[in-house]
């Protein structure tokens, strides 16, 4: 049956190792569906968060490695006057040719992945580890990402509500993004943005509880 869109769905049947790792959950959706939303949700409800985006910008600053290769690609103009690396020249860069959103992908990924799992690990390792950690993940299915995760929460919401919220609408990830029904169907939970913070936040709320009891 296909999970409902207004609220968790069934939870498919499987059980969770005996040890202190959390159980790790992906965050997906399509674009200005709500998943920093809904991450800043689960936050709000005890869970241990990170998003990939703020990963990604965590590489450009402070990963010299990844630093030196986006210049010698894109050229100095994409250095703010700070001296590091200004995202949204980049954006305007990758967003307007598929070649370079490739290789910029290509560089990032592997290390995205890295820091996320290595994240996981470091919350195992804790006296009192959380009981679930989650991760948004944009692209999950289009990599295949969701093989890394336990449960995987998929968030979509109208047309209308997307268009009212903040999107690059330049982002070159658009036309090859799975569509939102098929997210909503794959995914072990499911909802569409349209309501209040309130109602976010008890969606998450129950999310949690089935995960946890």
């Amino acid at each position: 049956m296909s999970p409902s869109p207004s609220r968790p769905s069934s939870l498919r049947t499987t059980s969770r190792p005996r040890s202190s790792r959390p159980v790790s959950v992906a965050v997906t959706g399509g674009i200005g569906a709500g998943k920093s939303e809904l991450l800043h949700a689960f936050e709000r409800q005890g869970a241990a968060v990170v998003s990939s985006d703020d990963i990604v910008h965590t590489l450009l600053r402070q990963d010299a490695d990844v630093k030196r290769a986006v210049v010698e690609r894109f050229g100095e103009e994409v250095l703010g006057p700070d001296g590091e690396i200004d995202r949204g020249a980049v954006a305007r860069i990758v967003f307007s040719s598929r070649r370079q959103l490739k290789w910029l992908e290509e560089l990032l990924h592997p290390l995205v992945v890295a820091t996320y799992l290595r994240w996981r690990e470091q919350l195992g390792d804790l006296d009192e580890p959380p009981e679930v950690c989650i991760t948004e993940v944009p692209l999950l299915y289009e990599v295949g990402g969701e093989t890394r995760f336990d449960k995987v929460v998929a968030v979509t919401a109208s047309p209308d509500v997307r268009a009212s919220r903040k999107v690059l609408v330049t982002d070159r990830r658009g036309g090859r993004l799975i569509p939102d029904d098929e997210k909503l169907r794959r995914a072990d939970f499911a909802y569409v943005n349209d309501g209040s913070r309130e109602d976010l936040d008890a969606f998450a709320a129950d999310v949690l509880a089935r995960l946890t009891k």
